[in-house]
Formats: structure tokens, sequence, C-alpha cells
């Protein structure tokens, strides 16, 4: 594969040159700490921060470098974690290259870091030139850290809908606090592989004791609702609403996709509430996967369980109505284990 090849990481057809905002992931192929560790003073998660090694002090510094030689780039926020960076990068005019050229910039920076941070630890690397296909020098020494530190296909997502900025914002902020509550509580966060209900496969993350229930119900908000209150009569769908919270509070664990902008108001209520239910989705589950913001809150506090039927599609986008059906099929059969 060429070097011209191994960088198309982008969607294709968009230069990337204008005005934008953009969330950067970069990660340490190994998922090796090695750029920090993380502290959790009296053990609690909201102290929680990252101590960096000599190596993510290099690479934060690469970040002002990369500032310096593209006046265009401001960074609004970013957050080095032991084995991966976020940042969020602002263009504030037009640039003659792409933000992935820039990025494509950065890690090669950082690559230099790589290359001497392993030179300072194994000084006798000196000795010969490195194998890159067996990871040794002509001596024979093997490289104890992995070079280039990220690896060749960082994550670029544009930030243009209203509220994405915020929200990553936070999401890259909270990090640290993130992953300490992780630690703290394994077994919430881990992936749990080949869940059996009703005669299905789930893999899940969360609670799986919400499955012992004693009561279920769904949250499925029907278009006939909804199109009688475009039409002015609110109240099958104020009244369908309010039914699925006033059960939730007497002990029913709710069940759902979530997918309507109704539905979402309703799990709203469920996490505002503290209340417990069980989320369907479209996607399934990363390695290293955690819930975002409120969501991860209330899994961390055993309210929430998120189940999905599918593997991850890292390709995914968009849900379809066909995965909608299935999705509140399978919410109904949840209700009759």
């Amino acid at each position: 594969m060429s070097v011209q090849e191994k960088w198309q990481w982008q969607e294709p057809g968009t230069a990337w040159k204008g005005v934008g905002i953009y969330h950067v992931t970069l990660t340490v192929p190994s998922r090796e700490p090695l750029l920090g560790t993380l502290a959790i003073p009296q053990n609690d998660p909201t102290q929680a921060h990252v101590i960096r090694t000599a190596l993510g002090e290099a690479i934060v510094e690469e970040l002002y470098v990369m500032c310096k030689h593209y006046p265009s780039i401001r960074i609004l926020q970013f957050c080095l974690m032991p084995d991966h960076l976020h940042a969020i990068i602002h263009v504030t005019r037009v640039m003659d290259t792409s933000i992935r050229s820039v990025i494509r910039g950065y890690w090669q920076g950082v690559k230099k870091h790589g290359r001497s941070h392993t030179l300072s630890i194994n000084p006798e690397l000196n000795s010969g030139p490195l194998d890159k296909e067996t990871g040794t020098t002509g001596s024979g020494t093997e490289a104890t850290y992995p070079f280039p530190v990220f690896t060749e296909r960082p994550f670029i997502r544009s930030l243009s809908r209203r509220g994405q900025l915020d929200t990553m914002m936070r999401y890259v902020q909270m990090n640290p606090q993130r992953l300490a509550t992780k630690r703290q509580k394994p077994g919430f966060f881990r992936v749990q592989r080949g869940i059996e209900v009703a005669e299905r496969s789930y893999d899940g993350v969360g609670n799986a004791t919400l499955l012992m229930a004693e009561r279920f119900e769904t949250v499925h908000v029907r278009r006939a609702m909804v199109q009688a209150a475009e039409q002015g009569d609110n109240a099958p769908l104020r009244d369908y609403m309010n039914g699925c919270v006033l059960a939730a509070r007497q002990g029913s664990v709710m069940v759902s996709p979530f997918i309507s902008p109704q539905e979402k108001q309703v799990m709203e209520v469920l996490l505002r509430e503290r209340l417990p239910f069980i989320l369907l989705t479209d996607n399934g589950f990363r390695e290293y996967y955690k819930p975002t913001n409120r969501l991860f809150d209330a899994c961390a506090a055993g309210r929430v369980l998120i189940l999905s039927p599918w593997a991850y599609d890292a390709n995914k986008r968009h849900i379809s109505r066909e995965n909608c059906v299935a999705l509140n099929i399978m919410a109904e059969e949840i209700t009759k284990i």
C-alpha cells in the first residue's frame, strides 16, 4: 500500500481546507499506556487526571508546534490519555492544505519523538538499523516501545451540527473521569457478548441484572399519536408519554430503542429521575466502547443496560427503517420474558 493510499482515511470527495471545527483522535496501536498514568486522588473519579510521561509531554508540545506552523489553526480543547490523544481543532480561515494533511504532519512529528524515546530507554538500539519486519536492530536487540507512536489512521470528525461542539468539548474534558469510573466499576462497562434474551443473542454494556426485573414495559410512540398531535389533538401523545414515566416510577423497567424525538424525551426524563431502563441500539460495541454524557453516568450507577443484536460497524451512520422496526419488535419480546 502506498503512502497516498494509507492516508485516504477521510470521506471521499471532501477537501477539508475550509473554516471548520474537527474532533481528532490518535491512538497508540498496542493501547499501551506510553503517554501517561491515570491518577485518582482519594479514589474520587472527579479528581482524576493523567500524569504525563516524557513522551506524553513531547506529544503535547508537538501540538503547539503544529499551531505555530499553521497559523489558521487553534486548539480549542485537548486531552492526553495514557494510550490516546483527543483534540478539538478550529480552522479559522481557508488553508492551502487540508486538515488531514495537517494531522499527517503532526503524526510524522510525533513519530520522531517515538523514535527518540525508544532510543533514550534502549541506547543499544543505536548499535544498528532497526529491522521493521522483526522489530530488532542489527545486534538483535528488541525494541520495547513501538513506533510510530500512533496508528496511521487517525480519526477525524467534522463538527457541523448544532450542539456538537459543546457535547464534544465536555466529552474530551471528562475523559480522565470516565476512565477512572470505568476502572472502579469495570463490570458495568465491559462489553458482554452473547447475552441470551427471548431466544436472541445480544451484546451488551451496563447492568445485565435489569433483565431479571419483575415488570417491563415498552416505550413506543405510534405514528398515529404524533399525527394527531400535529393536527391539534395532543391528548393521546401526552397521556402515553406521561404513562411511560409513571410506569417507570412504579417500578417497571422501560425497554425501547428510543428512536423518535418523543421517545427520546421520555428517556431524558428517565435519566433525570434516575429510573432504570434498557436501551436497544442498532450498532454493536467496539472493544473500548463507553456510553457518552448522562448515559455514561447512569451506566456507572447500574441504571442502564444497552443491548445490540448486531456487531459493531465502524461505517454505520444512520439507522434504517428496517432496523427501527426490528428493534421495536425486540423490545416487545423482552417485555414478555
